[in-house]
């Protein structure tokens, strides 16, 4: 399906669940409505999340659920298939699912199998190793990439290292599949844009680069009551990373970008020119890539 820049708009402001996002857009966003957008829009499995964790919606359905809003890219999140990454009929149901409703298999966002960047060798491959099924699940799905997390507690050059050497790793083992790899700013140190662009650089592959987050800059953030999803969901955030810097410093590594339903709500409630910023970093990469 091919989005227009009129679909974008009416795509956005319903995603901002009525705050007049719309309103607030740019005009450049208006003009020549008849062509195509330069990016392709995905829905992330995560926006159905209370409807994921309650049961009402099954991972199965998560491609009818996006055709409901006019798109077809499928962002799936391995938290609500956890137990189903090497069960190989519910995967090629789920594919299933996906050409029936006329949708395309982005990547699989994983999270909950240890941590890429934890100093203590062992644990950490353990970690590495956890992650090995769902680039075969991706590969399986046609997804051609997953989404994961490099955080780590200790000396951010040390949990840099740990990092390069965990995606070497997954990037190895994708390319048997052609899976690639990209990492979020999402958890930590990793919302952190300069330490996440340095990662990057030493990986130094085209099999690898960034989900950038235009909303996910929180480098330091209350503790967590349980040490799950429900427990993180419910901390505050502390002390926030420049986003623009952050938007600026992942575009070179970027391979796709989010805009949350926080961040939107925010661009609905703030001055034109923050929206602006954030859409010429936007742009400016989109047409240095081509």
């Amino acid at each position: 399906m091919k989005t227009t820049r009129r679909d974008f708009i009416r795509q956005t402001a319903m995603s901002a669940a009525g705050l007049g996002l719309a309103a607030t857009l740019p005009e450049y966003l208006y003009a020549d409505t008849s062509k195509e957008l330069f990016f392709k829009i995905a829905v992330s499995q995560f926006s159905f999340a209370s409807q994921f964790w309650t049961g009402k919606l099954k991972s199965l359905d998560f491609a009818a659920k996006a055709k409901e809003l006019g798109i077809s890219g499928l962002d799936y999140c391995s938290m609500f298939f956890a137990n189903k990454a090497t069960d190989a009929q519910y995967l090629a149901d789920l594919k299933q699912r996906a050409a029936d409703n006329g949708s395309y298999n982005l990547r699989i966002m994983i999270d909950g199998e240890g941590v890429l960047g934890d100093l203590t060798e062992t644990v950490r491959l353990k970690a590495v190793e956890n992650h090995y099924k769902w680039i075969d699940a991706a590969a399986t799905l046609g997804c051609p990439m997953i989404r994961v997390n490099v955080e780590g507690d200790g000396n951010p050059a040390d949990v840099a290292k740990a990092a390069v050497d965990s995606l070497g790793r997954l990037i190895e083992y994708g390319k048997k599949s052609k899976i690639d790899v990209i990492v979020e700013n999402h958890v930590g140190i990793s919302c952190n844009g300069a330490w996440l662009a340095d990662v990057m650089k030493q990986v130094d592959s085209k099999h690898c680069g960034v989900l950038a987050d235009f909303g996910n800059f929180c480098i330091n953030r209350t503790k967590p009551k349980t040490n799950d999803i429900a427990g993180y969901m419910e901390t505050k955030c502390l002390e926030e990373y420049d986003k623009y810097k952050g938007i600026t410093e992942l575009m070179p590594y970027a391979k796709g970008y989010t805009l949350n339903r926080t961040f939107l709500a925010k661009m609905a409630t703030t001055r034109r020119p923050t929206f602006i910023r954030c859409s010429r970093s936007l742009s400016n990469r989109a047409l240095r890539v081509g």
